[in-house]
């Protein structure tokens, strides 16, 4: 199998964590697998990544199987549908360029035609949650499998005792699309209560919204508050998780959200939005939801599950109850192997 990438494999973001782990499990049960990482921009492909690519796909033999990461389908668009005569091409979609946060709306539709002309091409796509495979289905798509990340689960979870601040948890890279703002507009309206936020996320990949965030946090007066701690190596969360009273991340949107998987794996109640996936990985049980964007709404779902600890625990309670029904990393690739094999037919 070779699977294309846009960029570095070891990137940290959800969708990179999720081909790093397809990559790494399919090499365990012992199938080989290339890695293919396209140089250039993503997601509009360049002449660098256009280049780069059709020098690969040339190379690969009639019928070879190949998957590519979304994030990369711009790049396919001088070569699709010669190169899908002859080789087997999956899309694995996180979820659509259309639906970032942040892009203007001449973008977005540029994205979605692109995404409505190329990916009927692909011998399928594989989503990971049904509310994904609902978007690219109507782009056309008559081939589409779902096929979950796995979660990894601590050795016991652990028992959360409050004493002085409630302790906020937010992983998440600084980027238009995961709220950040929205969060600190929400926390500006509950300076009559004990808490603090920790962000772990990339301050580095967008620029722009990291200097944004600094901004409103020394508007907000919280910079006592706040601490922006950077980016964290996968794996090494457990200290910061297990720390944590409560998870909260008010993305505009998501194809799957694995990091409300872990954080439910460590027994943390989750406040969060109803976009897209969300509501199917996070179920009531869990967390309280709020509407996209709406800072007043995230404020009171935050004032209630900070006064209120029997709720904590509730929640808490009902997150590791449904963390243990979601699949290992092991099952999660047996899974997406099949998915591929299905597609890749």
């Amino acid at each position: 199998m070779h699977f294309i990438v846009p960029g570095p494999l070891d990137q940290i973001t959800g969708g990179y964590l999720f081909d790093r782990r397809v990559v790494e499990g399919l090499r365990a049960m012992g199938r080989d697998v290339e890695v293919i990482e396209l140089p250039g921009r993503f997601p509009d492909a360049d002449d660098r990544a256009c280049d780069s690519l059709g020098a690969v796909l040339a190379r690969l033999p009639r019928g070879a199987r190949a998957v590519a990461d979304g994030l990369a389908l711009a790049a396919f668009g001088p070569f699709l549908p010669r190169a899908a005569e002859r080789l087997r091409l999956v899309a694995f979609i996180h979820h659509p360029l259309a639906l970032e946060t942040g892009i203007s709306a001449e973008e977005a539709r540029r994205y979605a035609a692109l995404e409505r002309k190329l990916l009927p091409s692909f011998a399928g796509v594989i989503c990971p949650s049904p509310r994904t495979a609902a978007e690219v289905t109507a782009y056309g798509v008559r081939k589409v499998e779902i096929a979950p990340p796995g979660v990894d689960r601590p050795e016991r979870v652990p028992e959360r005792r409050h004493r002085g601040p409630l302790r906020l948890l937010c992983v998440a890279t600084l980027t238009p699309r995961k709220g950040h703002l929205v969060l600190l507009d929400a926390l500006a309206r509950l300076l009559d209560l004990d808490w603090r936020l920790t962000l772990i996320g990339s301050l580095d990949r967008d620029p722009a919204t990291t200097e944004s965030v600094r901004r409103r946090i020394a508007q907000s007066g919280i910079q006592d508050r706040v601490a922006l701690a950077g980016e964290r190596p996968p794996g090494s969360l457990g200290d910061v998780y297990s720390e944590a009273d409560v998870f909260v991340l008010p993305s505009y949107h998501e194809g799957y959200g694995m990091a409300f998987a872990e954080a439910m794996a460590w027994g943390l109640p989750i406040v969060a939005t109803r976009a897209g996936a969300i509501p199917e990985t996070v179920p009531a049980e869990a967390g309280l939801l709020v509407p996209a964007g709406d800072a007043a709404a995230l404020a009171e779902a935050l004032r209630e599950i900070i006064v209120d600890e029997a709720l904590r625990a509730k929640l808490a309670l009902g997150a590791a109850s449904h963390a243990a029904t979601l699949p290992s990393w092991p099952e999660a690739i047996a899974g997406w192997a099949a998915a591929f094999d299905r597609l890749a037919r």
